[in-house]
């Protein structure tokens, strides 16, 4: 049996390891008889608990996994054709409703909550996944508190960094972040308002993508605000988020962002590249991260050069023209959508739990011994104080303000130079996690592409003393397979995902970046 930091393990009878295993080994694995579905779903339930006291990535464990798995195995067996993820195990957020596990935001006043599968995850059933369980989360989706601690919930703790067990691994998708870097699931599904798959992504130092708006249904998901949500892929490889993200997108009648993503293509895999960078037009975003540290920035610099050797041709520097504007019109924004949206999801929820964001805010003042230990609920009393209409003027200016400066931002140059995409390094290495003073990360670049609802993937770039950072590739709406492409190529070339140490701390100041193969 592995000590409990083991970080590596061979999946018995197939010669992989969890670290290294993705959809593509499993399944050939899983076709050619060598392990089956329950054999490979009990060693991840094994990892999760042996693992997981450690890192609280995990909010709750699906009661009828090997259920899911034994039936999986008898179809197989009975000579039906396998979906694409048959028999692989996958992770949800505990936002994202699934049979049998309630979408709770992380809070315990949504623990009485009834409901089935959301739509994406009756997508992942339809393509064979075993729904694992549901990982830890930050409380509401981050939007409770204006000083908040990533990767806290009152369900589930504190999820920890496996880097680095004393940092941050980023919100809110982080108990997704952690699992999935950890090896305790192969892949796993987060959503994002604005950079909570990317920026957990790179804190834990995976791939995460995020869609762009309408290419993953929203329905059966816990609301930020229906103008920016969706979910999306969070694995350690692109061709894993090509993989999950043929599974989950595809338009629902109930949805109507994603009318549009009937045009889109059947699957994201036909798309990977190794070769795709060249000829390829990139621009670089230097000022998202100017308020890195040396160290952090040199992680650009060895990714340009990794970008430039494989054959792109680079505009470097590129502005973004109106980015630091977005934010302020953004929050605002978010603010009145929150109110709206959370009191029409809470309204058609079926089960007991608070029926409005106001009693929800009642909710949490009545328990606030343990709902609010860690942090307040000021970003709660601001959006109930908005009025949630979403006719007001300047509700409605606002929202105009953000949407019209995100995509000028990244029309205007990918316009004027012809780009195939933009990137530039996806948020600051892990901060210690702190309870007094909340987040503190240096810098992150997720808000162009969240605000604007055009996609944006973030890559393993390397790490500072231990502790990964991405690089984002950044694109128009629908350009997700131009994006995996490139992506891809980057990730083929740079090899630069650090493996989890589970270590109590990060090691002394030092820096790794991509190493360029051959």
């Amino acid at each position: 049996m592995p000590e409990p930091t083991a970080v590596t393990e061979p999946i018995p009878g197939t010669g992989i390891d969890a670290d290294s295993a993705t959809i593509a080994s499993l399944a050939a694995a899983l076709a050619s008889g060598q392990v089956t579905a329950q054999a490979l779903t009990t060693f991840y339930l094994s990892r999760i608990e042996r693992l997981d006291m450690l890192l609280h990535s995990v909010i709750s464990v699906s009661g009828d996994a090997l259920a899911q798995a034994q039936a999986s195995d008898t179809a197989r067996a009975s000579g039906a054709a396998p979906g694409p993820l048959a028999g692989i195990p996958v992770l949800v957020k505990d936002n994202i409703a699934a049979r049998g596990l309630p979408a709770t935001a992380g809070s315990p006043a949504l623990a009485g909550a009834e409901s089935g599968d959301a739509y994406c995850v009756g997508r992942l059933r339809q393509a064979g996944a075993v729904i694992l369980g549901k990982t830890n989360l930050s409380e509401w989706a981050n939007f409770r508190s204006s000083h908040p601690t990533s990767g806290w919930s009152t369900l589930g703790g504190q999820a920890a960094n496996p880097h680095a067990l004393d940092r941050n691994p980023s919100g809110s998708s982080s108990g997704s972040g952690v699992a999935v870097a950890a090896s305790l699931v192969p892949v796993a599904v987060g959503t994002e308002t604005d950079g909570s798959i990317v920026c957990p992504a790179s804190a834990c130092g995976i791939v995460g993508l995020k869609p762009t708006l309408g290419l993953v249904s929203r329905s059966g998901i816990v609301p930020v605000a229906l103008s920016q949500d969706t979910a999306g892929p969070m694995t350690r490889r692109v061709a894993d988020a090509a993989a999950l993200l043929s599974a989950l997108a595809g338009p629902d009648p109930a949805d109507p962002a994603t009318t549009a993503a009937a045009g889109q293509p059947a699957g994201y895999t036909a798309f990977l590249d190794a070769d795709a960078l060249v000829g390829a037009r990139i621009g670089v975003w230097r000022d998202g991260f100017e308020t890195a540290g040396r160290s952090t920035a040199a992680l650009a610099d060895a990714a340009v050069a990794v970008l430039t050797g494989r054959g792109a041709t680079l505009v470097d520097p590129v502005e973004l023209p109106g980015a630091a504007g977005i934010s302020e019109p953004e929050f605002s924004a978010l603010l009145t959508e929150f109110r709206h949206d959370l009191n029409v999801y809470l309204a058609a929820l079926p089960g007991e739990h608070p029926a409005t964001l106001a009693e929800l805010i009642g909710y949490n003042t009545e328990h606030a011994a343990s709902v609010l230990a860690r942090f307040g609920q000021e970003v709660f009393e601001r959006a109930e104080a908005t009025g949630g209409d979403l006719a007001d003027p300047g509700y409605r200016a606002a929202r105009a303000q953000a949407s019209r400066l995100a995509r000028a931002a990244l029309d205007g140059p990918l316009h004027q130079h012809r780009l195939d995409a933009i990137v530039t390094l996806t948020a600051s290495p892990a901060w210690l996690t702190d309870y007094h003073l909340g987040d503190h990360d240096v810098f992150h670049t997720s808000g162009p592409a969240a605000v604007a609802g055009y996609p944006a993937i973030s890559v393993p770039a390397g790490g500072v003393s231990g502790l990964p950072v991405g690089l984002t590739f950044m694109g128009p709406a629908w350009s997700e397979p131009r994006l995996i492409a490139l992506a891809y190529a980057f990730e083929q070339a740079a090899d630069a995902r650090l493996r989890p140490a589970l270590a109590a701390s990060c090691p002394p100041p030092a820096a790794a970046g991509p190493r360029p193969r051959g």
